[in-house]
């Protein structure tokens, strides 16, 4: 449970919130919430159960609301998530890793781990992004989020995928429409 990159928290963040879109829900039981783990540089031993599904389906739900706040409520979210779970960060080297960061406190479960890492990578990215770069797909059918740091290139739409259909439904009602 360590902390590698802003980068790295930020896309656990938008890929936790995605496991749960109008697709078929992704974490449907203690393994799942492991192989994402794993998907996300995380190693063994990684131990969980049904209640850590619960806890960790809970904190999803939290931190997808940041992305539909405004930039207020977003920050106070936030910062609720950061006070409840982050302890000042600390330097370990357990396990016989590399030194790395934490910022969740030691023994902290996987989900209180997701929501202080998440918290603190979403904070961290609005801090030098702005909450405009945290966004929604504006795709009628998707609800995936997405994080954009480009500076110059408002971004609408989770992947050129979704933006190509819609604006291909765009254009065949407006050609309907005539």
């Amino acid at each position: 449970m360590d902390i590698q990159s802003p980068d790295r928290q930020v896309r656990l963040a938008v890929d936790l919130v995605n496991t749960r879109t109008r697709d078929p829900e992704q974490l449907t039981s203690p393994a799942d919430v492991r192989a994402f783990l794993l998907e996300h540089g995380e190693s063994d031993p990684i131990t969980l159960a049904d209640d850590d599904l619960v806890a960790v389906r809970e904190v999803r739900a939290r931190v997808r609301e940041v992305f539909h706040a405004d930039p207020p409520a977003a920050a106070r979210m936030l910062n609720e998530l950061l006070e409840e779970y982050a302890v000042r960060p600390y330097l370990s080297d357990h396990d016989g890793s590399p030194w790395h960061l934490h910022v969740a406190r030691p023994g902290a479960t996987w989900a209180d781990w997701m929501a202080a890492t998440t918290a603190l990578g979403l904070a961290t990215f609005a801090a030098g992004h702005g909450f405009e770069a945290l966004g929604v797909c504006a795709a009628v059918d998707c609800e995936r989020v997405f994080a954009n740091p480009a500076e110059k290139r408002p971004r609408r739409f989770c992947t050129p995928r979704c933006s190509s259909r819609t604006r291909v439904a765009s254009y065949r009602a407006r050609q309907h429409a005539q």
